[in-house]
């Protein structure tokens, strides 16, 4: 296959470069590197430094590459910046992957997988996991503009698409090729390996008065690699069978923060220094997914579902960071 990836400087798209990649796939990478790394892009993808909304550089590639496959990466993530700077979410999130997917219906190119988020749910009202079906009630401008690219590609292009809604994304790639740079991070595993190797003093849990059993968040935590392996398995699929879904991705077990923060203690052999402080805006209680459906439609059977293996491959790619100069 020959894949267009945007966001391929960034965690999960260097990820799923390195996963084409290994699979003998050719990889075209678009990346502005807003909050991207150069450091991240893999030597064998092809790299064009552009924003996704620039209409005369990705038009003349698509009429010069005839690409399979579009997987769009690139999008803010974070929670609470979208709560204070929601303009920002809708602007980049929705108003630039649109005109992306319109550049390439335009130019022929007719597949695309979407990367997506669990936060479209919101706080679901009962503790089930999340199907795909699941009613839809995001509790932060992140999940909205998600929401409505989603809705943007279903109702309003003849694109063939695969719509992934992420659940909670962590740990790194097993050779340690790649992994999680970010100078703010938000990400709870990604935090408490901070801690571990002495970049941070500690690490605050946000709210433990939620209503679940040790009152802190519960999330699904999927590992990275399996998550990319998830997207090689979509594009053969989207190909082959040339038909429109949305699909969770998870592994269907959630841990609450308290939880994972045992077992960082755990695999770590040594207490880390932990806070309590208040709920951040726009959190849920609890996220975990249903994966009945990924799992029949992709015969998928992960390789990483293990807590203490996705915080290790954390805790190793942090310590790699602390030799690599300004990561």
């Amino acid at each position: 296959m020959k894949i267009l990836l945007t966001g391929g400087a960034g965690y999960i798209g260097s990820h799923a470069s390195l996963a084409l990649l290994d699979n003998g796939h050719q990889v075209t990478i678009i990346d502005n590197l807003s909050t991207g790394n150069k450091k991240l892009v893999p030597l064998n993808a092809k790299f064009i430094e552009c924003d996704i909304q620039n209409k005369l550089i990705i038009t003349n590639l698509l009429k010069k590459e005839k690409f399979d496959v579009l997987m769009h990466f690139a999008g803010f993530i974070k929670v609470e910046e979208s709560v204070l700077n929601p303009e920002k979410y809708f602007k980049n999130n929705t108003e630039n992957a649109i005109k992306l997917f319109q550049i390439c219906e335009e130019n022929g190119l007719k597949n695309v997988i979407f990367s997506s988020t669990a936060a479209a749910y919101g706080n679901p009202t009962d503790d089930k996991p999340i199907t795909e079906e699941s009613l839809l009630k995001p509790l932060n401008p992140y999940g909205e503009s998600k929401i409505k690219t989603e809705q943007y590609l279903q109702n309003n292009l003849n694109l063939k698409h695969i719509i992934l809604r992420y659940f909670n994304v962590a740990g790194s790639d097993p050779k340690m090729r790649s992994g999680l740079i970010s100078k703010k991070a938000t990400h709870l595993i990604k935090i408490a390996s901070e801690v571990v190797v002495g970049k941070r003093d500690k690490i605050t849990i946000y709210g433990n008065d939620y209503s679940t059993p040790d009152g802190t968040a519960i999330r699904d935590y999927i590992h990275v690699s399996d998550l990319v392996d998830i997207h090689v398995k979509a594009a053969e699929y989207l190909i082959k069978r040339q038909r429109s879904e949305t699909i969770n991705c998870g592994y269907g077990k959630g841990y609450s923060v308290k939880e994972v923060l045992e077992k960082f203690n755990s695999v770590n052999e040594k207490p880390i220094n932990i806070e309590i402080g208040k709920r951040r805006p726009g959190d849920s209680a609890m996220l975990v997914s249903d994966t009945t459906k990924l799992k029949s439609l992709f015969n998928w059977i992960p390789k990483h579902n293990d807590l203490s293996f996705i915080i290790k491959t954390s805790i190793d790619w942090e310590k790699k960071l602390l030799h690599i100069k300004n990561a």
